[in-house]
């Protein structure tokens, strides 16, 4: 098993409870950052992913917890979770989405690669099908997405996931190690499900991003089986919960939002529609946080 692991973006919404994960779970833990986690989980390092020798300085730095510790020595590194990102569009230029997602990815795949790290997840996402940053609305091809679908986004923020999967892709060619690509869904903190009040009583609020979502704690117990499960070589698999965010089951969403797209098999009552049975297959993740169960704390 993996003990030393650098988690880029540990500060943020998701890549934190994956930091918390890992720490409960035993392995020592460096977030590369470019702020300090609110909780101060583990040390930060912070680090500009755009910058090839920070990255490269940053990877092979002591995961050490504090400068006071007894060995501050660097150590070979198991693994590297990489979140850090612009997580959206309009927060800043597109140009800017573009250059900081793809050369910070790519810098991190270089980096591990010659240093010899041999194991990477890379946040992927489910905006690579090109529905969710769409101009407008755009029918799939098909439901339920899955990982052979044609990826054929229109933003730069999902272009820029595509390109970092082929770039992962080239990465594992040459050296023959672990690189394991996340679709994630929608991530929810678990104040998150005070919002269902809302989204339930507007279906169409969440339609573009076809009704999925992934707890932060189980996209994490994701993150850790990944790390532990070795020889897949590359990979790319949807993390998303097993059910849509919504009351209404999912045929009748279909039939509200999306008539006329191709369904792929029989659906059960309330089922994705952004596929996990690849997650589950290779990884043996259980979802263990559902939205019905969660929204009753502030719905009760």
């Amino acid at each position: 098993m993996a003990k030393r692991v650098m988690v880029t973006g540990g500060s943020g919404l998701a890549g934190k409870w994956v930091v918390e994960n890992l720490m409960a779970n035993g392995y020592e833990v460096l977030n590369l950052d470019r702020v300090p986690m609110p909780k101060r989980t583990v040390r930060t390092l912070i680090t500009d992913i755009t910058d090839a020798g920070q990255v490269f300085n940053a990877i092979a730095s002591t995961t050490a917890p504090v400068e006071f510790a007894d060995d501050l020595e660097p150590k070979p590194v198991d693994a590297i979770v990489h979140f850090a990102a612009i997580p959206r569009i309009m927060l800043t230029t597109d140009n800017e989405v573009y250059r900081i997602n793809v050369m910070g990815t790519y810098n991190i795949l270089d980096a591990a690669s010659k240093l010899g790290v041999r194991k990477v997840i890379v946040a992927s996402s489910e905006t690579t099908y090109g529905v969710v940053f769409a101009h407008r609305h755009r029918d799939p091809a098909y439901f339920p997405l899955d990982e052979n679908y044609p990826v054929d986004p229109m933003d730069s923020y999902a272009t820029s996931k595509v390109v970092n999967e082929v770039t992962a892709k080239a990465f594992q060619a040459r050296t023959g190690s672990d690189i394991y690509c996340f679709r994630i869904g929608n991530v929810l903190d678990p104040e998150d499900y005070a919002k269902f009040s809302t989204w339930l009583k507007d279906p169409a609020l969440r339609k573009r991003i076809a009704w999925s979502y992934i707890d932060g704690r189980d996209l994490a117990n994701a993150c850790r089986l990944a790390i532990e499960t070795d020889g897949l070589g590359f990979e790319i698999m949807n993390v998303a919960a097993d059910d849509v965010s919504s009351d209404l089951p999912t045929q009748t969403l279909l039939d509200r939002y999306y008539p006329g797209v191709p369904v792929k098999k029989p659906l059960g009552e309330f089922e994705t529609l952004l596929s996990n049975e690849k997650l589950k297959r290779l990884l043996g993740w259980q979802q263990q946080h559902y939205w019905r169960d969660e929204a009753k704390r502030f719905n009760p």
